[in-house]
């Protein structure tokens, strides 16, 4: 086994990886549920205020990337300004974050499927949250996570490669429905954007933390610099440019969908934007609606898949976890031994189905949020304690990534207090939470024995 992950990463395949990975699937057809929660000003309006608080963050991520152009991104940040315990703190909460949405995955390929085969939502099955999962769903959404894994492991230049040519098609098929969605459709269709039940405040504020899920990933930028070929100014660029594309995206595909049908009715539909353009007398576009749905799951999957093993390969670098979690395949360059346990944790996890949207969107959310607060704070201990090196991205003032990061903990905080508008749901969420935060404090105490 190598020590070293192979630098086979360009800029086109960068930039895919950063916007393929914030671009998932579920947001393009759950904006029905969320409608009906929150209004289509509520998601909308939200994922504005998440975008921007994402932007902000981003901006300390860049700098960063800049100065530590090495695999696991916060993780190597972390230790440099923290030592092991912010190395730890980083890097638990990015990958319980890319854990949760990586499981949800799973079963999210059947579902999709199952609206063009419905055959498959039949037979044997099991259920939990109160959802059923057929035997045939799991099976299909187990063979799709093998075939992520063997992207992966046959080396970051190939998942790259197909990040490319799946990203393209994704953003042209997205430029369609915006661009008929807003010229035939009408004001009229998108307001008043809120429900009579909530408060527009509340509303915005509530869709924050599934937002939050919905944009993460282009933290992975970060975590494969190491694996680049790019300079590092272009790596804080990408850094900032991965999370204004796919926020812009979000934003324009399901303003467009509010835009071109009543958003009232949308949401007493199933499919949110895809039945959307349906009833609107657009069954081409609706079709696109389902294959960005499909290439945006690909994609998301492709990159967190991607960026979770590095989070583990990094830990394992600074004995956090185990050393064989470092290994590195000499052929591939891929850290394998990380590869196979994130296929462990996904498979592991996976199986719960669909009924645990909420929890993953939730979890995820909370998650993200830490790992966002941290970065800003970890910029303010490197620039305070160490001699000014070279950087190429550096800002003069840190009050933005600072503001961004103090909103961030200010949301991570109302998630955990009951009764606020973002709490996380008990008593469920609670215990997941506990579980993953005990886990991680036995890391550290294996990791802290390994020293002795």
């Amino acid at each position: 086994m190598s020590n070293s992950l192979k630098q086979d990463i360009g800029s086109w395949s960068l930039i895919s990886m950063g916007v393929g990975g914030v671009i998932g699937s579920s947001w393009i057809y759950t904006n029905s549920q969320f409608f009906k929660q929150y209004g289509a000003g509520g998601e909308i309006f939200g994922l504005c205020v998440a975008s921007v608080l994402a932007i902000l963050i981003s901006l300390s991520f860049a700098e960063l990337a800049t100065l530590f152009p090495k695999s696991g991104g916060e993780v190597v940040y972390g230790d440099v300004a923290f030592g092991k315990k912010g190395a730890l703190f980083a890097g638990w909460a990015l990958l319980g974050s890319y854990i949760s949405i990586l499981a949800f995955y799973v079963t999210a390929s059947s579902f999709l499927i199952s609206k063009i085969l419905p055959g498959i939502a039949t037979g044997p099955y099991y259920t939990f949250a109160g959802v059923k999962v057929y035997w045939i769903e799991l099976a299909i959404g187990v063979a799709f996570t093998l075939i992520i894994f063997i992207i992966n492991y046959l080396g970051a230049k190939l998942t790259g490669n197909v990040q490319i040519v799946l990203m393209a098609l994704l953003l042209f098929l997205g430029i369609v429905i915006v661009a008929v969605g807003m010229f035939k459709g009408h004001l009229s269709n998108f307001w008043p954007a809120f429900t009579a039940k909530q408060p527009v405040f509340s509303s915005i504020l509530r869709f924050t933390l599934p937002a939050m899920t919905f944009l993460t990933g282009w933290e992975s930028v970060a975590i494969l610099a190491g694996e680049t070929r790019v300079p590092k100014k272009k790596i804080g660029i990408i850094v900032v440019l991965s999370i204004v594309i796919s926020a812009a995206f979000y934003i324009l595909v399901l303003l467009s969908s509010a835009w071109i049908y009543p958003w009232q009715k949308t949401a007493g539909m199933q499919m949110g934007t895809i039945d959307a353009f349906k009833a609107a007398g657009y069954p081409l576009l609706s079709f696109f609606a389902y294959l960005i749905s499909f290439l945006g799951f690909v994609t998301a999957f492709l990159t967190l898949f991607t960026a979770a093993p590095r989070l583990i390969f990094s830990l394992a670098r600074r004995h956090v976890l185990p050393k064989t979690f470092a290994a590195v395949s000499p052929k591939y360059g891929t850290p394998t031994h990380a590869l196979w346990l994130v296929l462990v944790l996904v498979l592991g996890l996976g199986w719960v189905g669909k009924g645990a949207l909420v929890y993953f969107l939730d979890m995820g959310g909370f998650l993200i949020a830490l790992a966002w607060a941290f970065a800003p704070f970890c910029l303010l201990k490197i620039r305070l304690t160490m001699p000014d090196p070279e950087n190429q991205f550096k800002k003069r003032r840190l009050i933005l990534p600072m503001i961004g990061g103090v909103c961030a903990i200010a949301i991570a905080l109302f998630t955990i207090f009951p009764g606020t508008p973002v709490s996380l749901v008990w008593p469920y969420e609670y215990i997941v939470l506990g579980l993953w935060v005990i886990l991680g404090l036995l890391t550290y105490w294996y990791s802290r024995n390994q020293e002795k």
